[in-house]
């Protein structure tokens, strides 16, 4: 026991000092060189319990903010995971990987259209290919909710065991990336964008939010997922996994809805519906007759709230546009095709300053007249809580002659 104890805290011994000689500025590539020939491969405990120990001895969080990209390319594929868990299916865990799969489509999107971009021959840069650029970069804007599950229902649980330092550090991680992809849909934003001023803007934008979503996504799986498997219960993580819905999901819908043996609690979707009485001015219901009634409804409703951020849509049989979980607590905006943004924009803008309440379209789809209205909605002193959207084939009602005024079910 002694001599594993020995080998553990000389590894770590080892990969402070390699960590300490990027902090001094040496090279990267010879510090990985180094590692691999005095440690080939470290326990991702370790390297959690390094992170800690810098931080305890004085290294300020913001140098280890620093040198956590340099580190983690240095420990990339020398990291054990031998002893890591097996994840359940619909597990948290499970779902954030789920979710770097579809992450790691889009940031291969993007470096594919770069490349492409760079080797056209057309110096103009084309609007379908800022369009593309927009659309991708707002779907990657959706790691934003990956984030904030991590921040807010996973690194509490990380806390209370002692394991501060490494959460703070990863969570400025977030925060530069947040910043990075909000300054790549500024620069797609640009009207007159032109292709060389994109090239030069991939370079020290772009790019550096591309890889700042990729690195992070080493970091999770070979260190932060593994460490959070061995130390929270599965009541933690179940508490977890109960929240979850809360604040979203980033590009993916969830399939599988992991219950712990042990649990009463047989049905998570079945439980939020179960509770309390909801009482309005004019009456009331459950939870679970409010469900029934908006999903009866013949019509799509989806709600944004006042900060304009997706928070309901209905399941009703008869829908018209398909929704899935991924776009709860997603911004509106990045719900709908870049070119029509500006009209997104332009609605909310009036609902909120109180010139509109209403903004009706009609479309013909599929042989389908579709009515699509939006509404503002708004309290008893007239402030804006957020807008609905309802969306409805009316084709039945155009065909409507004379009147049935005898029951007839067809």
């Amino acid at each position: 026991m002694s001599e594993l104890i020995n080998n553990s805290e000389n590894r770590k011994a080892r990969l402070k000092a390699l960590i300490l000689k990027l902090h001094e500025g040496d090279n990267h590539q010879d510090v990985r060189q180094e590692l691999m020939q005095s440690l080939s491969q470290i326990p991702y405990g370790e390297v959690v319990e390094v992170e800690q120990e810098l931080i305890a001895e004085g290294l300020p969080e913001e140098e280890v903010l620093k040198l956590c990209d340099a580190h983690s390319a240095v420990l990339q594929g020398n990291i054990d995971l031998s002893g890591s868990k097996t994840i359940p299916a619909g597990h948290p865990v499970d779902l954030f990987k789920k979710e770097n799969e579809e992450l790691k489509k889009v940031t291969a999107q993007v470096y594919q259209l770069l490349e492409q971009t760079k080797h056209s021959a057309d110096q103009r840069l084309n609007e379908e290919t800022v369009f593309r650029f927009r659309g991708l970069f707002n779907s990657l804007f959706d790691v934003d909710k990956h984030y904030q599950r991590k921040e807010y229902l996973l690194f509490p649980f990380l806390e209370s065991k002692g394991i501060t330092g490494p959460p703070k550090v990863m969570w400025g991680k977030h925060d530069e990336i947040r910043e990075l992809l909000k300054g790549s849909l500024e620069i797609l934003s640009h009207e007159d964008l032109t292709r060389d001023e994109l090239l030069a803007s991939a370079e020290i934008v772009l790019n550096q939010a591309l890889f700042g979503i990729d690195d992070m996504m080493v970091k999770e799986e070979q260190i932060l997922f593994p460490m959070a498997m061995d130390k929270l219960t599965e009541a933690e993580w179940f508490e977890i996994s109960k929240q979850s819905l809360e604040i979203g999901f980033c590009l993916y819908d969830p399939k599988d809805t992991w219950i712990p043996a042990w649990t009463t609690e047989k049905n998570l979707d079945q439980a939020r519906t179960e509770g309390s009485h909801i009482q309005l001015p004019s009456g009331g219901f459950s939870p679970a007759e409010l469900l029934a009634i908006l999903n009866t409804l013949p019509v799509d409703m989806t709600f944004v709230d006042k900060d304009d951020k997706v928070k309901y849509f209905s399941q009703g049989a008869e829908r018209i546009f398909q929704r899935n979980r991924a776009i709860l607590n997603r911004d509106v905006r990045h719900c709908h095709p870049p070119a029509s943004a500006h009209i997104v924009d332009k609605i909310i803008d009036d609902f909120k300053t109180g010139k509109h309440s209403r903004a009706p379209f009609w479309i013909n789809m599929g042989g389908k007249m579709i009515h699509i209205e939006y509404f503002a909605l708004r309290d008893e002193h007239g402030q804006y809580l957020g807008t609905l959207e309802v969306s409805h084939n009316v084709n039945r009602y155009r065909e409507l002659q004379g009147e049935q005024r005898i029951l007839s079910y067809s």
